[in-house]
């Protein structure tokens, strides 16, 4: 083992850029996986990401409904046109990231509905300074 392989902490597969399209992956199970810089234009229904990296991957035109996260690294990846209903985040850093044309529907952050959330917020801004 050469000190790269040695310091990578993803000592499952190393499949950096590699691209999923038009695939059914229902059910997959990537642990340990180095899959930064990946493309995924697939059906990733109750697929499972355990200790993998993700890094700037793109999923675009997906269907991550029920898929699990955990210790994964997400940092500078994109999620467009995706579906995300009953995903669960727990124990993450969100720092400078950035939700937009989001359905937050019944979306709770520490057990409170993100739409009362906004018209708390709204609320607040609208009244006169005291």
């Amino acid at each position: 083992m050469n000190d790269q392989q040695g310091n990578n902490p993803f000592d499952g597969p190393q499949m950096q850029g590699t691209r999923y399209e038009r695939a059914d992956m229902s059910g997959a199970n990537f642990d340990g996986v180095n899959l930064a810089d990946a493309r995924f234009y697939a059906v990733l229904t109750n697929a499972k990401f355990v200790d993998t990296n993700l890094c700037k991957a793109d999923f675009d035109d997906v269907n991550l409904a029920g898929a699990r996260f955990d210790n994964v690294n997400l940092s500078g990846a994109a999620v467009t046109n995706a579906n995300l209903s009953r995903l669960t985040i727990s124990n993450v850093t969100l720092a400078d990231s950035d939700i937009k044309d989001a359905d937050l529907t019944g979306m709770r952050i520490n057990g409170v509905l993100v739409t009362d959330l906004f018209e708390a917020y709204d609320r607040r801004k609208a009244a006169p300074p005291a």
